[in-house]
This record gives C-alpha cells, structure tokens and sequence, in this order.
C-alpha cells in the first residue's frame, strides 16, 4: 500500500519573488496569477519567507481613517515595521515551513493542519525549491474514481497485504464511501481490514458487513461483525 506524495501533486513552476522585489511588483504577481502567496527565494532557490496578501494587507490595516472615524489601529512593533516594508524582505513571514516531495499527502495534511496553512514551498534535500504544493492540491486525492479505489483495496489491502482472497469479500465503492460485505476467517482481521481500507487515497467512509469464521482463540462463531459506519 502507498499513499500518493507530495511529488505527484505539487505544481512545479512556481511563481516566486526575490527579497528584493518591490511590493506593487508583488501585489501585481499574486493578482495576476491568482494566487494568494508567493515564496521569497535567495541567491541559491532557497525559501527565506513567504509573502501573502495578509502581509500586504497590513499597509492598508496601519493607515489612520482619514475620516477620523475610526481608532488608531494598535500594531505590534514588528507588525508596524512589516506594514512601512516596500520589499519583500521586509514584508515576508520568515522562517518559512516547506514540505518534501516524497512526503505523502497524510503527511502534508498534518502539517498544514497543524500550522494552519494553505500552501507549502516543496524543496529538495540541498533546500531548494522544487514546487508548491496546497490545500486544494491535497484534496486531488478525492477526485479519484470509484473503480480505481476498488481495484486498490482489492489488490493492495486484501491480496497484497493481508493475503485474503478479493474474491471472497464484495468491495463496493460509490463516491468514496467503501461498503464490504462478506467473511473474513479470523475476528481479528475485521478491524484491520476496515482500518486498512479506511487509509486509501480518496476513501471518505469505510461500512462493513463482515463475519469472522474464528474468534481470535479459534473457536467457531456465527455472529456477524457490522460496525458503524465511518
């Protein structure tokens, strides 16, 4: 079994600035490109920051009401810098946290979850930049078709893995939502063949309808094992 990494879904040509890119340059390339950050590369293609629209925003944010209607914005003394900057140097959020590309899609998802991000710079082992990659691009996975999903749980989780025959359990995929139905010899496996299936690129819900022939110290039961669904 293998997730789908990050290589496979990054784009690659990626729009980026240097630190010493002027802001209207920069607020041009994200308007221009639809995009709502960029990476801030050195000499050498290395990530040093990221600039966003947040961080362009925060020119605007800084500036007093004109009409005096509304308070003097309080900005931290950093921010306040930030908001004075006209380069990307001084406008980028630094370090910058950047992904792998033989990283999978779980392990992007974590971090971006944890670090509540949307985009993340792809660099190679030297930290160069090799491609971006984002929330949206992740979420490809789900795109996948029904029939594919089937055909991996069928040769990946049931042969290949866990050395059950696919023939003896019926593997129905429908939107991503995974229903299987039939017996597996051991209780035990119940569990592992759902938890298992439940990991596959695009699989939203897993439903099983599976009995066991043997509890797990072999004696015989007929009862059947139908967890809720996930």
């Amino acid at each position: 079994m293998r997730h789908r990494i990050v290589g496979e879904l990054m784009t690659s040509a990626v729009v980026h600035v240097r630190p010493g890119t002027g802001f209207k340059e920069i607020a041009r390339l994200l308007a221009e490109h639809d995009i709502t950050s960029v990476p801030v590369l050195d000499h050498e293609d290395r990530p040093v920051g990221l600039v966003s629209e947040a961080d362009l925003l925060l020119n605007e944010a800084a500036r007093e009401d004109p009409a005096g209607l509304l308070p003097t914005p309080h900005l931290e003394p950093r921010e306040r810098a930030r908001s004075r900057a006209t380069t990307a140097a001084g406008l980028m959020t630094a370090p910058v946290v950047c992904a792998r590309p033989e990283w999978t899609v779980v392990e992007a998802a974590r971090l971006m979850q944890g670090e509540r991000l949307k985009r993340l710079p792809v660099v190679d082992e030297a930290g160069r930049l090799v491609g971006i990659v984002s929330s949206s691009d992740l979420l490809r996975v789900f795109l996948r078709h029904d029939r594919a999903i089937r055909e991996e749980i069928r040769r990946d989780v049931l042969r290949d893995t866990l050395d059950i025959d696919p023939d003896t359990l019926d593997v129905q995929v429908h939107d991503g939502l995974v229903t299987l139905v039939g017996t597996v010899e051991h209780r035990g496996q119940v569990p592992v063949v759902e938890r298992l299936c439940r990991s596959v690129d695009g699989v939203i819900g897993v439903t099983g309808h599976l009995g066991h022939r043997t509890d797990s110290g072999g004696a015989q039961v007929s009862e059947e094992y139908s967890p809720a669904t996930s």
